[in-house]
């Protein structure tokens, strides 16, 4: 991912970086039935669902590390 979308990303209100997470969380669950049923054929979509669902959790752990401590 480009350093502009991590930046695009961490502008994200709470309520779409929840939105988004629960978007990705989805994408990947819809990406393990296709290939449980062997109509998956995009595999490398798994790795980018999983880099960016990672980056998100990332920058919801620290907005609610910097919110609590505040």
């Amino acid at each position: 991912m480009a350093e502009s979308e991590k930046l695009d990303l961490a502008k994200l209100s709470d309520i779409e970086l929840n939105e988004k997470i629960d978007l990705i969380r989805r994408e990947l669950f819809d990406l393990r039935f296709q290939r449980a049923t062997r109509q998956l054929t995009e595999t490398h979509r798994f790795k980018k669902a999983r880099v960016q669902l990672a980056q998100l959790l990332t920058i919801q752990s620290d907005r609610s590390r910097s919110n609590s401590s505040t």
